[in-house]
């Protein structure tokens, strides 16, 4: 062989692993998948980078960040946006949302997956076990699904002269007859009764006031759903036109003007999420990483509201306050 061709011929084989590297992504990359759009989660979704940073992950430094959402309540998107994030070579998928969660773990057995969900990740067949989750999922456990009855218990307690109280859910969320069967059971015990209403569009809540005006419910428990946080700003407007005492599942319906809200710490639930997309990155397993469950919930109440709603709030419910808009 002539000292010209091999050359030539080390010069290539030197250069395929190079060209080879290139086409690998120069990061890794995290699949972000959530309900609702992400203008309305931008305080969630910057916890989530506090998490990461918290790991040794900065996005634009040494990791990327590819977000995808399911907006609108269009839950039957995921699959869809999943096969589009693996397409992306990812390394991890985060999946926000139980819908959100059972898409990631149909579409891949191999790429790890974090998620962070209201639902009973056992119970949906996404881990084995909260300690030992196995398999390729692991995540946070919001544990939002099972407080719709504390929930009513706090209306009831704020307004004790309601007989009636709306319950608020969106049938297209996967637990929302588990979260009015579990309303119903609490109601007896709280001596009221019940009017259910359901919206899956945004259009469908002139309606829904409309009857539960006709109805005189004297209080509405708006149950946990992505796509009621997604359009909150519409729901406070029409609670406050009707001069409905309502409570929510998360702060920021407070925050932004509703009576009162009984849920997880949101922003610290995603800060974990960061964490745990962090540590996988760094080489440790799903399947060793037990599921985080919520352990911060937060009572919030609005006092400008209680106040151009013409309620007195008991001193028992201010008592158990955990934070109190002026």
């Amino acid at each position: 062989m002539r000292r010209r061709e091999f050359i030539t011929l080390i010069g290539g084989a030197a250069a395929w692993p190079l060209a080879a590297r290139g086409q690998q992504p120069a990061m890794p990359v995290i699949g972000f998948m959530l309900a609702g759009s992400v203008r309305t989660r931008s305080q969630q979704i910057a916890a989530f980078h506090v998490g990461l940073k918290e790991s040794g992950y900065v996005e634009g430094q040494n990791v990327a960040v590819e977000l995808r959402s399911a907006e609108g309540g269009q839950f039957d998107r995921f699959p869809a946006l999943a096969a589009d994030l693996l397409r992306q070579q990812v390394a991890v998928l985060v999946a926000v949302s139980n819908d959100a969660a059972l898409a990631a773990k149909g579409a891949t057995a191999t790429i790890p997956i974090v998620f962070g969900m209201g639902g009973d990740p056992v119970a949906l067949g996404l881990v084995r076990s909260l300690n030992r989750p196995g398999g390729n999922v692991t995540g946070i456990y919001f544990f939002t699904q099972g407080l719709e009855a504390k929930r009513l218990g706090l209306l009831h307690e704020m307004v004790p002269t309601a007989t009636t109280m709306a319950v608020l859910i969106n049938p297209n969320y996967s637990p929302a007859e588990n979260q009015l069967r579990d309303v119903q059971e609490a109601a007896p015990r709280l001596g009221v009764q019940l009017l259910a209403l359901r919206a899956n569009a945004e259009s469908d809540f002139d309606a829904v006031f409309a009857s539960l005006i006709r109805q005189r419910a004297g209080a509405l428990l708006v149950c946990a759903s992505p796509f009621f946080f997604s359009r909150r700003q519409r729901l406070l407007v029409l609670a406050a036109r009707h001069a409905v005492p309502a409570i929510y599942e998360w702060r920021e319906f407070a925050a932004a003007g509703g009576l009162m809200s009984y849920g997880t710490n949101l922003n610290d639930a995603y800060r974990q999420l960061g964490v745990y997309a962090g540590r996988i990155l760094k080489g440790e397993k799903p399947a060793d990483l037990p599921v985080v469950q919520s352990t911060r919930f937060e009572f919030v109440i609005n006092l400008s509201t209680a106040k151009a709603l013409g309620l007195t709030i008991p001193p028992g419910v201010l008592a158990i306050a955990d934070a109190v808009i002026e």
